[in-house]
């Protein structure tokens, strides 16, 4: 095992680097159980312990693929799960954050995983209709009933955090936070530090797009999302790869892939801050966890910035329906 760091979210100790498992289920293409299964042993087996997950992913495949893997393993996971997509896969996206969704979705992750209880409780989304105190005090009731252990949100906006944190201490945010997506800098991250809450970024690749690997969505499967992401779009992609070709010239100076250093950037945050990048092959697992002994100077860190202004990034990160859904 390696000796991969401890950070904290809130109380709660996880490994400064976890391991998203979204892609194992739907999401990128085609899947591979195996290689999966794998991939998060061999996650284990470097130091890894936060594993993060949705009943939403695969519409509960995500949830039964680990259930299985940790399976003898328990006492070596931080298991992260989320809530709130109503909808199944493919249906109209409906999100639901009333008390009642709240226990029917704990009881069913619980039951998928085939554990007695969840390490980390988001909510996937924050549902408008329903005031964020209620969804909070459903989600404490299963804190208080031991069937989970602590809380989280994902895309909520900075009022939202406070009010959460009023009713039941938050000990994660979940938000997309890399070089091409920092607009939890200027309140959300803030608030979060002010609060003790901890700060998960997911997508910290930029979906894979910051490593240099996707020139062409030709590459994607028809059924990968990212080719519907603006990002990714003609037109927008290109003007993106040319902020990856200068992060890759300062990579290469530094000895590390583009990939590895634009992890590392994300890693350089703050103590408070634990990334999630998302893959399903073992190979990828290992490179970006070699991210995690990327030290950079100052001097680094700004070049690194000045590669990837937010200013220039060509597209949103989601489009229009998507963007309705984060910073709630």
């Amino acid at each position: 095992m390696t000796n991969v760091p401890t950070r904290y979210l809130g109380e709660l100790a996880v490994s400064a680097q976890g391991l998203g498992c979204m892609g194992m289920s739907h999401g990128y293409g085609a899947t591979d159980d195996a290689e999966s299964v794998a991939t998060l042993h061999r996650a284990l087996d470097l130091g890894v312990t936060l594993l993060d997950t949705a009943d939403f992913y695969g519409s509960g495949h995500n949830e039964e693929l680990i259930g299985r893997a940790v399976a003898g393993r328990r006492d070596r996971v931080v298991l992260a799960t989320k809530f709130g997509f109503a909808n199944r896969l493919g249906e109209p996206t409906l999100v639901r954050g009333d008390a009642a969704y709240v226990r029917q979705a704990c009881e069913a992750s619980l039951r998928r995983l085939g554990v007695d209880h969840i390490d980390l409780f988001y909510q996937h989304r924050v549902d408008p209709s329903v005031p964020i105190e209620e969804t909070v005090g459903a989600m404490a009731e299963l804190v208080r009933a031991g069937k989970v252990r602590h809380l989280g949100l994902s895309e909520a906006g900075a009022q939202t955090i406070r009010r959460a944190h009023a009713v039941h201490p938050i000990a994660a945010l979940q938000s997309e936070w890399s070089l091409w997506s920092r607009d939890v800098e200027a309140e959300i991250v803030p608030v979060c530090r002010e609060l003790g809450v901890g700060v998960v970024p997911y997508a910290p690749l930029g979906r894979g797009f910051l490593t240099g690997r996707y020139g062409s969505v030709e590459k994607l499967a028809e059924t990968d999302v990212r080719r519907g992401h603006p990002r990714f779009a003609d037109g927008n992609r290109e003007r993106n790869l040319a902020i990856v070709a200068k992060l890759d010239e300062l990579a290469a100076a530094k000895g590390v892939t583009a990939g590895q250093l634009a992890l590392a950037w994300v890693q350089h945050r703050g103590e408070d801050v634990v990334p999630i990048p998302g893959t399903r092959r073992r190979r990828y697992l290992e490179e970006n966890l070699a991210a995690l002994a990327v030290e950079l100077s100052p001097e680094e860190l700004a070049a690194i910035e000045a590669a990837a202004p937010p200013e220039e990034i060509a597209g949103t990160r989601y489009d229009a329906t998507g963007l309705t859904f984060v910073n709630g």
